[in-house]
């Protein structure tokens, strides 16, 4: 009786972690392809051309002063 439930136990045991392995290396591999693909439909921006079509925006005095005073003031904390 011991002996049986002593198998049944290490048995369990292990078809428990194997599942679990083959799952985690299946979302593994599963995250891999889906990055692939993303990549090859959506390639990313560079950041220079990003910085560069953001510089272009237009601010006025009083909003240029705003945010010197709001950056200014998150430096001091």
């Amino acid at each position: 009786m011991e002996n049986n439930l002593l198998s049944e136990a290490i048995n369990l045991t292990m078809f428990g972690m194997g599942f679990v392995f083959v799952f985690l290396a299946l979302m593994v591999i599963i995250t891999n392809l889906m990055s692939i693909i993303i990549s090859k439909i959506n390639p990313p921006l560079s950041f220079a051309q990003s910085t560069i079509s953001n510089n272009s925006v237009e601010i006025d005095k009083k909003t240029r002063t705003i945010i010197e005073a709001a950056i200014k003031l998150h430096v001091k904390k």
